[in-house]
């Protein structure tokens, strides 16, 4: 944990290696996920990183010579596997961390349509090291959209509290949100506002 925390974990590792492979195969990208969650300032541990591309993205990225056993070469010979044949998911083998792939346009929580949905990796903003990640407006959205629709995922509405937190944002926050998720935001924001300190 002293690790992760200091970012020196093999996670973090993983997410620095990647997003240097990206950008020099100029593959718009940006961090998702419990990464984004802590470079936003709420610090928590994880096991894998999330990266959102879009379908030309992750095409270049399967196949960036056009056909399959280009796409082993390129990748196996830096140290990513794909999880299972036919996977958008890898695997970084020199870290051993799992790489998650989010495609624009596609939904988060249960995959059903919905007002919010994933978006262009081009809306990342970068931090002071230069990684791409996904605007804290748009990340509220997107967890506060999974945790509600899914049971399983309880940990992303916690994200969006936590998030509120951290950044100290307004009630009035919620304005700057897409209108669906606008509720929740408002009931988990006064849940930021219970102290833990009893």
């Amino acid at each position: 944990m002293d690790e992760f925390f200091s970012g020196r974990s093999k996670v973090h590792r993983a997410m620095t290696r990647l997003a240097k492979a990206l950008d020099e195969a100029g593959i718009p990208f940006a961090i998702a996920g419990a990464m984004a969650v802590n470079l936003h300032g709420h610090a928590r541990t994880t096991a894998d990183v999330d990266i959102l591309l879009t379908r030309e993205g992750l095409e270049k990225l399967a196949s960036p010579e056009g056909s399959e056993p280009h796409r082993r070469a390129r990748w196996r010979g830096r140290g990513w596997v794909e999880k299972f044949p036919g996977s958008k998911g890898l695997r970084d083998a020199v870290e051993d961390v799992k790489v998650d792939v989010l495609l624009t346009g596609e939904y988060p929580g249960d995959g059903k349509p919905k007002p919010v949905r994933f978006p262009d990796p081009s809306v990342a903003e970068r931090t002071p090291d230069g990684l791409p990640v996904l605007p804290l407006d748009v990340l509220l959205e997107l967890k506060i959209e999974s945790g509600t629709t899914t049971t399983h995922r309880p940990r992303d509405l916690d994200d969006a509290i936590q998030l509120i937190r951290v950044n100290a944002l307004p009630r009035e926050h919620a304005e700057r949100l897409d209108a669906s998720v606008r509720a929740k935001f408002l009931e988990l924001w006064d849940a930021a506002q219970i102290d833990e300190d009893f």
